[in-house]
């Protein structure tokens, strides 16, 4: 068994473990030698054919370990420059701004940065593209768009979390010799699939977890159906699926291991609070339509069912905080969030941190943040990042997939934040083993789950 998360470092967490090296002799420029030798000795094997550098360098440490670099890249037989001008290069290094970055860019660096991005040659970071905030990955400028970014100690926050995350390239760590610490933000890793409950002798499927689907009106029954499917497949027990009556038919006929239960409009919270009755957890939304009745329904449903609950797709929309003593997790994308913010989807995009933590405080509940870089921030403040998912997610249908499996986890005993970020785990490593990549659609991911949950 592996280590369930790993840290993620803010420039803070980063200053303190270099003053934490500080007290012995020559400490920094001991420290930059090797930063500097571990971003020359990416460069050239990420380009043996490369012949000319052109190293980008500012005026702080980070400039100082573009120096380096450039000096052994020279010491190696290379043309390596400390250069602004960047026509004719083979590989552009970029050491402009570190860690200690935040905000816009000034003018002449921002026009420095726009050239890099133009110059017909790949370019390597150093620690952590130039603009790009290391603490958040928030982008308040200019950013460099880097083909490899070698960062140090660890990766951080900025390099992980989007659109920080999307201007880094392949990511490089290199070991500079500092100690490890605690992190406030910390990276899932496939361990953390561990911590789910194995069905074991004397299980029944009640016990193994039970799960109650509620949504699937008419024209949406296969989203219901996907996250019902998607809970058996991530090893719940007994999955219940609670549609409007008129899409029974096609509930029966897209889902078959699911118990089916019927509600009309008269009689849904009670219909469906019996059928909660053996539930050890309920997810509520997926296909159930929007509306000031579907907006009552959900609402009722979370404040008289005293269970864990997920809370997804149309079961968000005009959602307001409820008071529950049961763990409760949203699990909404950038449009959703925005919309329970008060926000639009660009705000959310471009503050993804912040959008999670805030979500998480004013409703009460664990805050499943989808994307590529999957944020799960609970009212406490604590943050974990799960970035196993790939592209091939981006396709209608597999947020219900998601859902799904939480609600699995969930029932299962997990609480809220583990549940989450296990899901999230198990979702991405699902898609990633897809065969092929293109093409995949949500109900490919029923198939691939229960491989997942094995690793």
């Amino acid at each position: 068994m592996g280590e369930p998360y790993e840290p993620l470092y803010t420039a803070a967490e980063m200053r303190a473990a270099e003053e934490r090296y500080r007290d012995y002799p020559d400490s920094i420029p001991e420290l930059m030698e090797r930063a500097g030798a571990a971003v020359a000795r990416e460069t050239m094997l990420a380009f043996p054919a490369a012949r000319s550098f052109a190293c980008v360098c500012g005026g702080g440490s980070n400039g100082g370990d573009g120096r380096v670099a450039a000096r052994l890249l020279r010491d190696a037989g290379h043309l390596a420059d400390e250069t602004n001008e960047l026509d004719g290069y083979d590989v552009v290094v970029d050491a402009i701004f570190g860690t200690g970055f935040h905000g816009a860019p000034r003018p002449d660096a921002a026009e420095l940065i726009t050239r890099i991005n133009g110059a017909a040659a790949p370019v390597v970071s150093v620690d952590v593209p130039s603009g790009v905030d290391a603490s958040t990955g928030e982008i308040a400028g200019a950013a460099v768009e880097a083909e490899l970014t070698v960062t140090f100690h660890a990766p951080k926050v900025g390099l992980v979390v989007a659109p920080g995350r999307f201007h880094a390239g392949r990511l490089v760590v290199a070991d500079i010799g500092l100690d490890g610490a605690a992190t406030e933000l910390r990276r899932t890793t496939g361990a953390v699939l561990d911590d789910v409950p194995r069905r074991k002798a004397g299980d029944s499927k009640y016990t193994a977890g039970s799960v109650l689907v509620v949504g699937g009106q008419p024209g949406t029954t296969s989203a219901a159906c996907l996250t019902a499917m998607a809970a058996l497949r991530a090893d719940a027990g007994y999955v219940a699926l609670a549609v409007p009556a008129e899409a029974l038919p096609a509930a029966e006929a897209l889902a078959l291991e699911p118990v089916k239960i019927p509600w009309r409009e008269g009689d849904a919270v009670e219909t469906i609070r019996a059928a909660a009755e053996r539930a050890t957890a309920v997810a509520l939304g997926p296909g159930l339509g929007r509306g000031s009745r579907r907006s009552a329904l959900v609402r009722e449903l979370l404040e008289q069912l005293d269970l864990p609950a997920v809370v997804d797709a149309d079961a968000l929309f005009e959602l307001e905080p409820v008071e529950r003593q049961a763990p409760t997790v949203l699990t909404p994308h950038a449009g959703e969030l925005g919309r329970l913010l008060g926000r639009d989807s660009e705000w959310v995009d471009a503050h993804r941190l912040a959008a999670a933590r805030e979500a998480a405080l004013s409703f009460g509940a664990v805050v499943l943040l989808k994307g590529s870089d999957t944020l799960v921030a609970s009212p406490d403040g604590t943050t974990v990042v799960s970035d196993h998912g790939p592209p091939s997610l981006a396709t209608a249908g597999t947020g219900d997939v998601l859902t799904g499996v939480v609600a699995a986890f969930l029932a299962k005993g997990l609480d809220p934040a583990t549940a989450a970020a296990a899901a999230a785990v198990a979702h991405g490593l699902a898609a990633s083993a897809a065969p092929r990549q293109a093409g995949l659609v949500a109900s490919d991911l029923l198939h691939l789950l229960p491989a997942a949950l094995e690793r």
